[in-house]
């Protein structure tokens, strides 16, 4: 018997739910993940679209901000320091006659230009290193100085402790390539050991482009020179000596590093070879400062108050007079439904921008009521914090904070964040309580490490797994290693060996 199929036709009903996106609810989807900066643009966009919506910035030309950037050497010359253009100049002499016949108190003053290094090269290979410069960032594909860093940072295997900081430090970066932060203020702000803050600056002034991260001149001289295993005694005190020889007082000079005439020229020959502005290549977006969306700010009773930046604020206000006025004017269909539209457009982009507001406060604030330690302890107490978290604690859902978070700023007594940073992952507790953050279960390992002061005291990985997991921390061996490696702390065996051999040394 054969089956047969037959096609039917026939109707039927299906009751179902489905989400559609208007292009109202799509714009405020935009608006809600939109920086300052985008937002701005955005808004002047729309008023040249919309005749109704009129802006309420103040336009009267009034600048507070200053936007003078600061050298990392003061250019006007005193007596016991020298500026980089000063050096600079000093240093393209020119000729051979040029050096013999300079006279040993001449002066450099007055307005100096600024003089690049003759033959400063625009990228710089690593020959003490070894490193195939093949390898090195391309400064075009980059874009700016900060974002070239950053992708060298991405590579490096560090802790979140580490990296956080290396982060900072990076937006402390001049468009020269020089640190622009003091490092006493950032370890007192941040409750972080200055040592610290050096050994990651240390890291740092490793990258490319070479002599970055460095606070002066003679740094950054003395980093490139390093590189190149050229900072000799005789270098190192003409590096010392950079007022002098901005004079171009050569005899004082020659008498300082212990040369003759030939060495010194050799010398300052190879200062002409290196770059001043390591920074000098890349894009300037890097130098634009971190504006914050919010701010903290501690009262007297200790609590924190959230409040929005009202610079950052789109001031907009829809003209219902002139709306009046063109609506009663308008004759055929097509300017009625214009003017319609507009009016629609420009009230739901007011009621958009306010609720954009109050969404941003909002996560803002439940930001700060979780990340409290970190605000009132610092760094080490900065808690595990998920987006899911916060979501439900505001009862918003999980993208919407995705959103608000994005391209966000918040500043706070320990310095101004993005509120991406604030989120970190966790690891679970063993006897049920609160979970810790990856930071601190390395900061313990650190410590427990620390505590070993003889070859009988070193802990294995496994003891370390052992007095954690006594202490409330559920994780696995492997997990250790990894913590334990990427802190750049060797094995158990590694650190017996080195206590053995400090022992027989001592």
């Amino acid at each position: 018997m054969r089956n047969t199929m037959a096609l039917v036709t026939r109707l039927e009903f299906r009751q179902g739910q489905s989400l559609t996106l208007t292009p109202q609810l799509q714009q405020a989807i935009k608006l809600l993940q939109m920086s300052g900066l985008e937002l701005d643009a955005y808004i002047q966009a729309e008023i040249e679209n919309n005749p109704l919506l009129v802006s309420m910035a103040e336009t009267d030309g009034d600048q507070d901000i200053s936007e003078t950037a600061l050298d990392p050497i003061d250019p006007e010359c005193a007596s016991d320091r020298v500026s980089l253009q000063e050096a600079a100049q000093a240093l393209d002499m020119g000729s051979e006659e040029a050096f013999n016949e300079a006279s040993p108190g001449e002066q450099h003053c007055g307005e100096l230009d600024e003089i690049a290094y003759a033959g400063a090269p625009t990228d710089h290979g690593r020959q003490g290193s070894g490193q195939d410069t093949n390898t090195l960032p391309d400064r075009a594909a980059a874009g700016s100085l900060a974002d070239a860093v950053r992708a060298q940072l991405a590579i490096r295997p560090l802790p979140d402790r580490q990296r956080a900081m290396a982060l900072i430090l990076i937006d402390g970066l001049d468009e020269a390539g020089y640190l622009r932060l003091d490092l006493a203020e950032l370890a007192e702000r941040l409750h972080y050991p200055i040592n610290e803050i050096e050994a990651v600056l240390q890291m740092l002034q490793g990258f490319e482009p070479c002599g970055v991260f460095a606070r002066d001149l003679r740094e950054c001289l003395a980093l490139q020179l390093m590189d190149k295993n050229r900072l000799d005694p005789a270098m190192d005190s003409l590096l010392n000596h950079l007022e002098v020889l901005a004079r171009r007082d050569h005899a004082r000079l020659r008498l300082l590093c212990g040369v003759d005439d030939e060495d010194l020229r050799d010398m300052i020959g190879e200062l002409r070879a290196l770059n001043p502005r390591p920074g000098a290549g890349y894009e300037l977006n890097m130098a634009q400062t971190l504006i914050p969306d919010v701010f903290v700010r501690q009262n007297r009773d200790g609590s924190w108050q959230v409040e929005l930046n009202s610079d950052t604020l789109p001031r907009l206000l829809v003209d219902r007079r002139y709306h009046a006025q063109i609506a009663s004017r308008a004759r055929c269909e097509a300017d009625k439904v214009f003017v319609s539209e507009c009016l629609a457009n420009a009230t739901w982009l007011v009621k958009s921008l306010d609720q954009r507001a109050k969404t941003i406060l909002k996560v803002a604030s439940e930001i700060v009521r979780q990340q409290e330690g970190f605000l009132n302890l610092g760094l080490d107490y900065l808690r595990p914090l998920t987006l899911k978290t916060v979501a439900e604690a505001i009862g918003m859902h999980e993208s919407t904070v995705s959103r608000v978070t994005a391209n966000k700023a918040i500043a706070t007594p320990r310095g101004t964040f993005e509120l991406k940073f604030f989120f970190t992952s966790a690891i679970g507790s063993s006897d049920g309580g609160m979970a810790h953050s990856s930071q601190s279960v390395r900061q313990k390992i650190r410590q427990l490490i620390q505590a070993e002061h003889t070859s009988q005291d070193v802990l294995s990985d496994d003891k370390l797994v052992a007095l954690l997991q006594k202490n409330g921390i559920e994780i696995a061996r492997r997990t250790v290693t990894k913590y334990r490696e990427a802190m750049g702390i060797g094995s158990s065996v590694d650190r017996r060996r080195l206590f053995k051999t400090a022992g027989e040394a001592a």
